[in-house]
């Protein structure tokens, strides 16, 4: 193969797939991660002039550096790793669950460490990019999805680490935060345009734009441990509640 290959986790949905898309059209050859979505997976695979599919449970014992290593022997120029799999489940601040704490944790920020040290370790390409898929609420908390919020704060600990142990200077650690970008939870599609226009612009931010902020992070531009918000500006803001919340509840921005 001699196009550069992506591997794009949580790549068969919502922000994944439309990173996975942005990649392709690029001219990458794009390697799309499911657990369950397997349908949905090929179909995107299958609409893009070059990709394959991935099947892997990230949270199983070895599964990161089992699939780093197959990657990496078929794919010489793996170069950029995408964490995108994420959950986003409720709980918040007075109300944590035990539970749903710990699987936040592990899928939204002990997995996405785990592959980007094998990623690492194991890419045979002359530079390497990660791209840890973060949220807006890093510079923006509020007390709902508290155990989310949680795991994504401890998934952007990982990026200036991981950039300071990086052994090449060519490799580059980013994150990318995203503010409200599909509706998410239970929202319906009215709800999801009110809330989705609670920043600084006053607009929508598209899936599009955070998937070529992707493509541009994975060229290498900026200095590795830097974090990329595309959030038309509601991480300068101090929102109280979810954007969820605040549209139901008629606040403004």
């Amino acid at each position: 193969m001699t196009r550069p290959a992506v591997l794009v986790t949580g790549g068969a949905r919502r922000i994944g797939a439309a990173i996975a898309r942005a990649f392709g059209e690029a001219g990458w050859h794009v390697i799309i991660h499911y657990r369950t979505s397997e349908c949905a997976a090929q179909e995107l695979a299958d609409s893009l002039p070059e990709a394959s599919t991935v099947q892997a449970d990230l949270l199983a014992e070895g599964a990161a550096a089992a699939l780093s290593q197959q990657l990496a022997g078929q794919h010489a120029d793996w170069r950029c790793l995408v964490n995108s799999a994420s959950v986003f489940e409720y709980d918040d601040a007075a109300s944590l669950d035990p539970a749903l704490a710990a699987r936040a944790m592990r899928i939204n920020a002990v997995a996405p460490a785990r592959l980007a040290q094998a990623f690492l370790a194991h890419s045979r390409a002359d530079a390497r990019t990660v791209i840890q898929v973060t949220d807006q609420k890093l510079a923006n908390p509020n007390p709902d999805f508290f155990s989310y919020s949680m795991s994504k704060h401890a998934l952007a600990a990982t990026i200036p680490m991981l950039a300071k142990a990086a052994e090449s200077p060519a490799d580059r650690i980013y994150g990318l935060a995203p503010g409200a970008i599909l509706a998410s939870h239970d929202q319906d599609e009215a709800e999801t345009e009110r809330s989705h226009r609670l920043n600084l612009l006053a607009r929508r931010t598209e899936a599009s734009e955070v998937a070529n902020a992707a493509l541009f992070l994975a060229s290498g531009t900026l200095a590795s441990g830097q974090t990329l918000f595309v959030d038309s500006g509601q991480h300068l803001l101090d929102q109280p509640r979810d954007v969820i919340f605040l549209a139901r509840e008629g606040a403004g921005t």
